[in-house]
């Protein structure tokens, strides 16, 4: 098992506030509990939890996320944006986390609608944001992130089908620290550098899901239909089969082609 090497990641971290608070834990429950008490403990904006393993790591919809030690990236930031700033967060998160991926390997990474991230067919990385919202005052935003860097995806049989890691694409292992390093510079370099208006057309422009044929759940109800466009606040336009477009603010999305 190989320990993140902290001097390692501080040498490429080329942010002004974002990771300049770290909180470094071998092991937890998952970073976004660890985070969450961080920010209500009064943590400041960019500090970044991130552990070698999570004993109960979680995704979008209340899924696990599989953390086995020492072999990926686990990481919850927590952010106090304000309230407009908050979807967002949605598209700059996966948004960050392709360009780091292509910018550490030979990788061209997509994003699955709203925010995995894809190599080819299969994801590698997973995006999870929480906020705590008083009235109308935005308490803290947790950005959690988790990549599938140097797993060895053989060893997970349930994963093989729709999961993938750096190490399997590429057949050697990709330092971690560097991945981390370039995820939190892209993620900063967007909050501060990007008008909203340019992280969703960049955020549009990579996502694998439009033009393709999608099943949509959300709850009870399942929608059926062409994935044609999404909107300004990162809604999933899909056309039914009879003519009517349907916006879709979340739900779990598989496509049909």
């Amino acid at each position: 098992m190989t320990w993140l090497h902290l001097p390692h990641l501080q040498e490429r971290l080329t942010t002004r506030w974002l990771g300049r608070s770290l909180i470094y834990c071998t092991i937890t429950s998952s970073t976004q509990d660890a985070a969450r008490r961080e920010a209500e403990a009064g943590a400041p904006p960019g500090t970044v939890v991130v552990a070698d393993e999570q004993t109960a790591g979680r995704g979008r919809l209340g899924r696990s996320w599989v953390s086995p030690p020492g072999q990926n990236l686990y990481l919850t930031v927590v952010l106090r944006p304000p309230r407009t700033q908050v979807a967002q967060l949605a598209m700059a998160a996966p948004l960050a986390v392709a360009r780091a991926l292509e910018e550490t390997t030979p990788l061209r990474a997509g994003i699955k609608w709203p925010n995995d991230v894809w190599l080819g067919r299969r994801k590698v990385a997973g995006v999870l944001i929480e906020t705590e919202i008083r009235g109308d005052e935005v308490l803290y935003s947790l950005v959690g992130i988790g990549v599938n860097v140097n797993m060895d995806i053989a060893s997970f049989p349930e994963l093989a089908e729709v999961a993938t890691s750096l190490r399997h694409e590429l057949g050697r292992e990709v330092a971690r620290e560097e991945v981390l390093a370039a995820i939190l510079n892209h993620l900063e370099a967007l909050l501060e550098g990007a008008s909203p208006e340019e992280v969703w057309r960049r955020w549009r422009e990579r996502l694998i899901t439009l033009g393709q044929q999608v099943r949509v759940s959300r709850g009870q109800e399942v929608i059926e239909g062409l994935a044609e466009d999404v909107d300004t606040q990162g809604h999933l336009l899909v056309r039914r089969p009879d003519g009517t477009l349907v916006a879709v603010e979340a739900g779990d999305v598989t496509l049909r082609g």
